[in-house]
């Protein structure tokens, strides 16, 4: 029988509240924490958290406060640059590009619920991934929603809440998320 943490994986429903997957979003947590009370001078420490956070060795210049909920489904290509209240929420993966840059209080989700009240009240959770693609640029305040992939070079407005995927060289803004113009 698969675990929940396996079906969280898969995408497909799984119990958010199994024991396994608090202690992964606590561990996480207790990793954010430290990073947002770090010294902003503290460089080497924050390298060794993210480190530890994402499970692997990266250049990405984060500006706390970040949140995250699990941090190992976050792969982050070099150069990525987050400022500060950006949240990811991580529950699949979640593949950033190099050379991304996120403005103040951008989000990224993967978690996603139920449509119907009677699935919801089962206490079951999904996730579906998000693609972001090298040197997009997302603007302060942007959503990312759940299953959306954003093409190389693209440029998200502030603000924004991208619902669908958005081709590359555009830069695209609104709620929904639309295509404004060619910037390429």
């Amino acid at each position: 029988m698969r675990t929940e943490k396996q079906k969280m994986l898969a995408g497909e429903p799984y119990n958010a509240n199994d024991a396994q997957l608090a202690s992964d979003r606590l561990r996480a947590r207790t990793i954010c924490d430290q990073l947002n009370s770090s010294e902003p001078s503290a460089n080497l420490r924050r390298s060794e958290l993210l480190a530890s956070l994402f499970g692997y060795a990266t250049d990405a210049c984060i500006n706390p406060p970040f949140f995250c909920d699990y941090g190992y489904n976050i792969e982050l290509g070099v150069n990525a640059y987050f400022n500060v209240n950006c949240v990811v929420l991580d529950v699949v993966s979640v593949r950033i590009g190099k050379n991304v840059l996120f403005g103040p209080g951008a989000h990224v989700y993967t978690a996603s619920h139920p449509m119907t009240v009677s699935e919801r009240r089962k206490g079951l959770e999904l996730g579906k991934p998000v693609v972001i693609g090298d040197d997009v640029w997302i603007g302060g305040g942007a959503v990312i929603c759940p299953g959306v992939t954003i093409g190389a070079g693209a440029v998200i407005g502030a603000g924004s809440v991208v619902t669908r995927d958005i081709p590359e060289g555009v830069f695209a803004g609104g709620n929904p998320c639309r295509v404004i113009r060619s910037i390429q």
